[in-house]
C-alpha cells in the first residue's frame, strides 16, 4: 500500500512539476513582449491591442497554472506560528487536514462555478471586446477549471504524503525549507 500511495503522490507531483517548469517559460515570453511593447509604442509609435492583451493572457496562465507547482514546492504565503515546532507527525496532520478541510473544498467550488461560466464564453468562442483584440478569450477562461484541477490533484498528493508519514514513514514527508514565515 505505501508503494501505491507513493507511486500516486510521484504522478501528480511529476505532472505538477512539469507543468511548472513549462508555464514557467511563460514568464519569459512575456518579459519579452513587454519590452516589444514598450519599444514599438515608444520608439516608432506603433501599437496593438492583441500583443498588449497578451501579455495580460501570459501573466494569467502563469499565475494559474503554476499554482500548483508553488503548492507541490510549499512556496505559497502562509502565517507559521505554531507548523514550524510541531514534530513531523504533527504537521503532517495539519497538512492533511488542511488539503481535505481548505484546499479540496475550494477547489471542488471553483471547478463547479467556474464550468458553466467557461462553457458559456466556449459557446459563444468569445473574444476579446476591445477592436483588434485576441479572439481566444474562451481558452483563457478555460484555465480557470484546469488550474483548480491541478490543485485538487497537488492537494490530493500532499493528503497521500501527510498519510505516509501518519503511518510511519517520515521519509516521505514533504519538505518545507521553501517557506516564507512572516
Amino acid at each position: 500500500m505505501q508503494q501505491r500511495l507513493e507511486q500516486i503522490a510521484a504522478v501528480i507531483d511529476g505532472l505538477n512539476e512539469w507543468t511548472g517548469r513549462l508555464v514557467a517559460w511563460l514568464t519569459l515570453a512575456m518579459v519579452l513582449v513587454t519590452c516589444a511593447v514598450v519599444l514599438l509604442r515608444y520608439a516608432f509609435d506603433l501599437g496593438w491591442i492583441a500583443v498588449q492583451e497578451s501579455i495580460t493572457y501570459l501573466h494569467a496562465v502563469v499565475f494559474m497554472l503554476g499554482a500548483a507547482y508553488t503548492l507541490r514546492h510549499d512556496g505559497h504565503v502562509r502565517v507559521d506560528i505554531f507548523y514550524r515546532r510541531f514534530s513531523p507527525r504533527g504537521q503532517a496532520w495539519v497538512d492533511l487536514f488542511g488539503a481535505l478541510l481548505l484546499l479540496l473544498p475550494v477547489c471542488i467550488f471553483i471547478l463547479w462555478i467556474s464550468w458553466e461560466y467557461v462553457a458559456a464564453s466556449w459557446a459563444l468562442y468569445e473574444g476579446s471586446r476591445d477592436a483588434g483584440g485576441l479572439p481566444l478569450v474562451y481558452l483563457l477562461k478555460s484555465v480557470i477549471p484546469l488550474m483548480a484541477l491541478l490543485l485538487l490533484l497537488q492537494g490530493i498528493s500532499q493528503m497521500l504524503r501527510s498519510l505516509l508519514v501518519l503511518l510511519g514513514h517520515p521519509e516521505d514527508a514533504p519538505a518545507h525549507d521553501a517557506r516564507v514565515e512572516l
